[in-house]
């Protein structure tokens, strides 16, 4: 599977590489789409500014 970090070691050097990019604590989230589950809807982050708070989870559903 191309997606999975197959060790410690793989762990740490992608952290390492992608961590200086990741928003911080504080930090304005940035803007993403996203399609609702029927795939005929775009929805952006942004779009949500300033109206009401966004919670995003994320999950494995096997």
């Amino acid at each position: 599977m191309s997606g999975t970090i197959e060790s410690m070691q793989a762990a740490r050097a992608w952290q390492e590489h992608h961590e200086p990019r990741a928003p911080k604590p504080g930090d304005m989230a940035p803007d993403f789409e996203l399609h609702d589950p029927t795939g005929k809807e775009a929805v952006q982050l942004s779009g949500f500014r300033g109206s009401r708070p966004v919670a995003l989870v994320f999950g494995s559903f096997t």
